[in-house]
Parts: C-alpha cells; structure tokens; sequence
C-alpha cells in the first residue's frame, strides 16, 4: 500500500511538471499569455506615443513647469514645456503668411477690387455727420461771436459747400490708399502679431486643417505598433534577454511616430500601383484643406475688421496718417470755401492757419470711427476668402505641403525621440513583468 501511494505522489508532481512545461513556453519558459499579450502592448505603446506626440505638438499654450534654463523659441526647458506650436507661433505665422502673399494673393490687387465710389456710398451718411460735427466744433472754438450771428442761409451754405466736397475726398484718398497699399499694410507682421498675442489661433489653423491626419496618426501607432510587437514576441521566443525589451520598446515608439508623420506627407507625386495611386494622405486632401485654410485665416487672421485694425493701429499707422493728413489738408481748403475772408477778418490769419489745422486733424481723428460702415461691402468686395483657396486648390504638391508639415518639421526629431523614450521605459516596465515568472 504504502509502495502505491508513493508511486500515485510521483505520478502527480509528473503530471504537474508536465501541465507547467506546457503552459510555458519559449527560452524563458513565460507563460503563454505573456507572449499574445505582448503586440497588443507594442500596440498600446504606439498609440499612447503617437497621443502624447500630438499633445506636445500643440499643448500647453503657454509654458508650464519651472522656467530656470530655456534656450530661445525651444519648448523644453530644465524643468517643464510647451506645446512646439505655441513656442514658435510668431515662426508659424510668418510661414502661413509668407505662403499667402507669395503664391495666394497680391494685397495690392486685393485691394485693387474696392470701388472708391462704392466706398463713399458705404460710408456718406456717417461722413456727413462727422463732417457737420467738425465744422460746428470749429467754428464754435475759432469764432463763437461771428457763427452764432451769421444769418442761417450763410451757415447752410457753408455745411454743403463741405457735403459737396465729400465725395472727391473720400474716393481721392481711397483710390490713394489703394495705390501705396504695401505702405499702409504690412500683412506679415499682422499676422505674427494676431498669433503671438493669441496662440490658440496658429493651433488652430494646423489643428483644424490636419484634422483626418491627426486621427490617422493616433490610430496607426497601434496598428504600427502591433506590428512591430508580433516581430518582439519572435525574439523573446528565442532569446530573452533583458536588454531586449527596453531595446524593442524604443524602436516600436520611434518607428511608429517616423511612419505615422511619413505616411501623411510622402510620397509627394502620386505613385501609380496596379489600380491604386499611393500619396501622402494629406495631399489627397489639397481641396477639403484649401477651404479650411481659407476659412480660418479669413476668420482670424485676414477679416476687413482686422485689415482695417492693421492700417489703423499697425507698424505702418504712420504713413496711413500722413496719407490721410494731404488729402484731409486739401479737403479743408475745400470745406472753408466761401467763408474763408470772413474767417479771416474774424480771427486773422495766424490763427485762420490754426483753424484749418485743426479740421485736417479732427478729420484724421475721426475719419477711423466710420470706417466700419464699409465693413459689408469690403468683405464682399475683397473676396479674399474665395481668393485663397482657389488659388491654394491650384498649387502644386510641393507647394502645398507647406501648409502643414511646417508644424512637424520644427521637431520633427524631438517628437520621434519622444516616442522612443516612452516605449523604453514601458520596455523596463514588462522586464518587471516578467521578472515575477521563474
């Protein structure tokens, strides 16, 4: 009895032995589960890379961490970072503008569309008004005694001498203004400084206009990285060393990232392959973006309103003013017509000079302040939305790359670099994994 129990034990540690050499497989003896789950792992790892990559790409707007050693227009510093974009919005911005004055538009024969006559029938009402407030604030100021007994039809006459001069003032200066547009707009610098001041702006053009790309690139970083783990799982089979899968992690996030952002721009000419034409994903795509592009930057960049804030308030201000000064100097004279000996017996002439001054620079001051009636028409007329992306739908391959891929070639490296850190340390992570199997 005692000889069969023993040979029953036996025959039960046989069979466990057995079972366990079974369940484990591969040099290392793992258990088998630990092999099926190691692509979908690669997998995560390339998604988790690719979602982290696109978050650095565009986030946080402003700098987060401790700012103690940062190198200029770098989004890392020694303690903390931000978004690529953000950091080199001003970069950016000049980018999508060099691309918009260079093969989409001429502002000069943007603003060559404007009809002065059109212009002033925008804006009549409101310049009559400024123009009836003008002249009774002077006259009240220069001489009070003299306007307040003038007899009313003298004073009529001299209010529409004034409307009447309106019209060739107004479209004189605009067909001026129009001509010596490149003086009076500096378009680059507008847009740099829209986008510095507010950097959600330049992510939001790359954002909305890659937005098919984006969800490609978080979505192939699994299916790259399942990839790249079946290949892993083989290796770990027959050797399982523990270099091996902090080694296999870096490539599976550097590789995933490299493909994810070469598949959407390469190849630059479509490919022919039996039935199929192969291009980079995001030059499939040359009409859909043109209209985003054109929309957003017509929304946020290149509106009448901001065009006419530029003019206004702008580097080139100063040149819009002095236009405006020789055209407000000559409608002055205009303005004073008839009553220029009265004025002149009123005040003398010194200060006659004063006067005249006064309304060029009442005019100058005011002159901005109706400008919004003109807003519609110019929208209208400008066409600047349809402009860009005509012309954007019609640029070639090459050209049209550079609408994008200027947010990933900044750190295209950093990004890829990123992606192999993270799948290293996720590596060290399954050696712990591992390590708890004998």
């Amino acid at each position: 009895l005692k000889a069969t129990s023993q040979s029953h034990h036996s025959l039960a540690i046989y069979r466990q032995q057995n079972n366990r050499m079974a369940a484990n497989i591969g040099v290392g003896e793992y258990p088998w589960w630990s092999y099926v789950i190691m692509p979908f792992m690669s997998g995560i790892v390339g998604w988790g890379t690719n979602v982290l990559a696109l978050e650095m790409t565009f986030r946080p707007i402003e700098y987060f961490g401790v700012e103690w050693f940062r190198m200029h227009e770098q989004p890392w510093g020694l303690f903390g970072w931000q978004g690529i974009i953000p950091t080199k919005a001003a970069k950016m911005a000049s980018i999508c503008a060099e691309l918009m004055t260079t093969k989409l538009f001429d502002i000069k024969d943007i603003f060559g569309r404007l009809e002065p006559e059109r212009m002033y029938e925008c804006m009549e009402d409101g310049l009559l008004l400024m123009i009836d407030e003008i002249l009774q604030d002077v006259a009240n100021t220069y001489m009070p005694k003299t306007w307040n007994y003038m007899p009313d039809s003298v004073k009529n006459e001299a209010v529409l001498t004034a409307h009447r001069a309106c019209p060739e003032f107004l479209t004189a200066f605009i067909a001026d203004m129009q001509a010596n547009i490149h003086n009076v707009l500096d378009i680059k610098e507008m847009c740099i400084t829209a986008c510095v001041r507010n950097k959600k702006i330049v992510n939001k053009i790359f954002q909305e206009c890659g937005e098919k790309e984006f969800i490609f690139i978080r979505k192939s970083g699994f299916y790259f990285g399942f990839l790249f783990g079946c290949i892993q799982t083989g290796l770990w089979l027959i050797y399982d060393g523990s270099w091996l899968l902090p080694v296999c992690g870096f490539i599976v996030g550097w590789f995933t990232n490299f493909l994810a952002l070469k598949v959407i721009f390469r190849p630059l000419h479509p490919i022919a392959i039996g039935p199929y034409k192969l291009q980079g994903l995001f030059l499939k795509r040359q009409n859909e973006v043109s209209e985003v592009f054109a929309r957003i930057n017509c929304v946020e960049l290149l509106g009448t309103e901001q065009i006419w804030d530029a003019i206004l308030t702008g580097p080139n201000r100063k040149n819009f003013q002095l236009l405006l000064r020789n055209h407000s100097i000559i409608f002055t004279e205009k303005l004073i017509g008839g009553l220029r000996p009265l004025a002149l017996t009123a005040m003398g002439t010194e200060k006659f000079l004063l006067m005249k001054e006064d309304i060029a620079t009442k005019v100058i001051l005011k002159l901005p302040n109706i400008i919004g009636l003109s807003y519609d028409y110019t929208t209208e007329a400008l066409q600047m939305e349809t402009t860009i992306r005509t012309k954007m739908q019609g640029l070639g391959p090459a050209e049209f790359e550079g609408v994008l891929h200027p947010a990933f070639e900044e750190d295209e490296m950093t990004l890829i670099m990123v992606g192999g850190f993270l799948g290293m340390l996720v590596g060290i992570v399954q050696i712990g994994i591992f390590s708890f199997f004998p």
